[in-house]
């Protein structure tokens, strides 16, 4: 579904004009019409466009090479992307990705060994080892993101400002009442997500480390395993395990990002201990 998704956003007619041959027939018609001083140049390659942007963008050899174009720069963006992620690592994290890939590289060189007539699904299982290995990194870098923003995060001095404003909301004049009555309702929505944050911080680490745990019991398997097809069935159970963790950690990155925007003004300051509660 999603690569049809895909292919349907692609304008092949934009595409087939930005060709390269397609400029440098109209840059060679252009220059040829200056030097010749005539403008016939010009009309018969707009003529020859017309047919070529009729007939070229809707040929079957043409979409396939756009979309082998397409292909290649989504893989050098993610290449990119997650050399990134990489060097956002911390020491440890970074140490534990090389790890896990080096656990993946044994699996491959162990059903390299396997007969060629195995060897389409042995490829099939390296695209999902590929896939393993991106979703390890992504979850390491949503976990030390979790990580960061509950280190920054003070519950205490939150329940203790709701507790004050509480405290004095009867006093308060009626536009310092409503806007400490906000004030309220939004802390405590920042307590939730506090604790949903943490809740999923869990969850994070305790899917890496099953990840671990699998791919070294698949990698200890492959030694003796002689049917690819046996591992391939781990694989997609560790798989759909993974991408439901990651729709959680989605969730849970939109849900930090709504936090911040929706108290922004409204913070509560680290300590009220210096006010005055009379």
């Amino acid at each position: 579904m999603a690569e049809n998704e895909r292919r349907d956003d692609v304008n092949y007619i934009k595409e087939a004009f930005k060709w390269q041959y397609n400029v440098i027939g109209l840059v060679g018609a252009a220059a040829f019409a200056a030097v010749s001083g005539s403008a016939l140049p010009v009309i018969l390659g707009a003529g020859l466009e017309l047919m070529y942007l009729a007939v070229v963008p809707n040929n079957s050899r043409f979409q396939r090479l756009v979309r082998s174009w397409r292909y290649d720069e989504r893989k050098q963006e993610s290449a990119v992307s997650l050399s990134k992620m990489v060097n956002e690592l911390t020491h440890d994290d970074r140490g534990r990705y090389l790890a896990f890939g080096q656990i993946c590289k044994a699996i491959r060189e162990n059903y390299r060994r396997l007969s060629s007539t195995s060897q389409m699904l042995v490829a099939q299982m390296e695209d999902k080892l590929d896939g393993l290995q991106q979703s390890f990194l992504r979850l390491l870098n949503a976990g030390h993101v979790h990580r960061e923003y509950i280190r920054g995060f003070d519950p205490i001095a939150i329940d203790r400002e709701i507790g004050y404003l509480k405290k004095n909301l009867e006093r308060d004049p009626d536009k310092v009442r409503e806007i400490n009555a906000k004030r309220i309702e939004i802390l405590g929505k920042r307590l939730e997500k506090f604790q949903k944050i943490r809740e999923n911080a869990r969850v994070l680490d305790a899917q890496l480390n099953a990840m671990e745990d699998v791919l070294e019991l698949i990698r200890d398997q492959s030694v003796t395993m002689r049917d690819p097809q046996e591992l391939s069935v781990h694989l997609d159970g560790l798989i759909q395990n993974v991408e439901s963790t990651e729709k959680t950690v989605q969730e849970m990155e939109s849900i930090m990002e709504l936090s911040a925007v929706t108290t922004s003004g409204f913070d509560a300051p680290p300590d009220r201990g210096a006010r005055s509660r009379s």
